[in-house]
């Protein structure tokens, strides 16, 4: 791939073309805003400059309702070669497109599974994809060089391959991420009217949860509506799982034993289901998850404190493979949560304390 078209400058579109850029690949870049795509052009992404003929390697990066309409306009204009769209939802557009009677042939759908809870060009990054899964669902119908674009594309942003059809990736996704993020934004929804006694009181747990839910509403709409039937089905088992937990502690409130074990049972089953889900979700690199052992560590809320953990935990020879923050409410002090191979704990443990620092047992 030496060329490319990149039509739509947000998160995902300018994030694509700071990764083909930096490879080498001359990167054009068209918005229906001009001044996103000027911002676009101004970090490095590529031109704002329409190409002098079609390019390798067209990518549509637009939202699902829109992708289409954008597909069908720059397939009939000749504009590139092949044509890639982005957006988070596949069969959809691919079912517009082959009704309006278009030769897919040049056409492939992919989805980076890689954002941010923040969007717009500015909050882009050349290593937005890097190590995560990019999906890409060919049909019979596309030209075996379009996959290999496609997978050239993959390449450059250092993302990993996943070849999957088009609804399942769109089951699959209402499961993995739009689910959750409507999950997320019900629990953050139930601290807009509640008391600020309460709300100070938020800890680590709270804020993983709410994490997404700061997303922006009207990027969402877009991804919803364009994949609503199995987000549906996934709350609808979701509401029955809620009935049978609020069941469950209800019976914990009963004078009678025999109901108040009944509910001891039901919520058991809910964690025991929430565990055996939870140790499913890869861990480091997409592989496995493994068992970590947790090395915190209190430090002061002051510039340098993590780079100095990183580089006492290196001179120890020491690999840390995750970390986790919890600020203190209302003191400027905090705690690092280091995790690290089980038989590399101990080693860190006393070469940090061998240097001063605090370690929470």
């Amino acid at each position: 791939m030496r060329t490319a078209l990149v039509i739509g400058t947000g998160l995902i579109g300018t994030s694509a073309a700071l990764a083909l850029t930096r490879r080498g690949v001359t990167v054009h870049l068209s918005d229906h805003d001009p001044e996103q795509a000027r911002t676009a052009t101004a970090l490095g992404a590529g031109t704002d400059q329409p190409p002098d003929g079609p390019v390798d390697l067209a990518i549509v990066a637009a939202p699902p309702a829109h992708v289409a309409d954008l597909l069908a306009d720059a397939i009939r204009g000749g504009v590139a070669g092949a044509y890639a769209d982005v957006a988070s939802v596949k069969g959809g557009p691919r079912r517009e497109l082959e009704a309006r009677g278009l030769d897919l042939s040049a056409y492939i759908g992919t989805h980076p599974m890689s954002g941010r809870e923040k969007s717009g060009p500015l909050a882009a990054s050349a290593d937005l994809f890097e190590g995560r899964p990019w999906v890409l669902t060919p049909t019979r119908d596309t030209d075996t060089e379009v996959l290999n674009l496609a997978l050239e594309l993959v390449s450059h942003c250092r993302a990993l391959p996943v070849v999957m059809d088009a609804d399942a990736h769109d089951r699959a996704v209402a499961l993995v991420s739009h689910m959750p993020h409507l999950v997320s934004s019900l629990v953050a929804a139930r601290l807009e009217n509640a008391e600020e006694a309460a709300v100070r009181l938020c800890g680590q747990g709270i804020r993983d949860v709410t994490r997404i839910a700061a997303s922006d509403p009207r990027m969402w709409i877009d991804i919803l509506s364009a994949n609503p039937g199995p987000v549906a089905d996934l709350l609808s088992d979701l509401a029955g799982d809620l009935d049978e937990t609020v069941r469950a502690l209800r019976a914990l409130e009963s004078a009678d034993e025999d109901k108040r074990q009944d509910g001891v049972l039901g919520i058991r089953d809910v964690l025991r289901r929430g565990n055996a889900g939870q140790v499913r979700v890869p861990g480091k690199h997409g592989t496995a998850a493994r068992v970590y052992e947790v090395v915190a560590v209190l430090i002061d809320d002051q510039p340098g404190q993590l780079a100095s953990i990183f580089a006492d935990a290196g001179r120890a020879g020491v690999n840390i493979e995750d970390v986790r923050i919890e600020h203190a409410t209302g003191q400027q002090t905090g705690l690092v949560q280091l995790l690290v191979e089980p038989k590399a704990a101990p080693v860190l443990t006393a070469a940090l304390r061998e240097r001063g620092w605090a370690i929470r047992q």
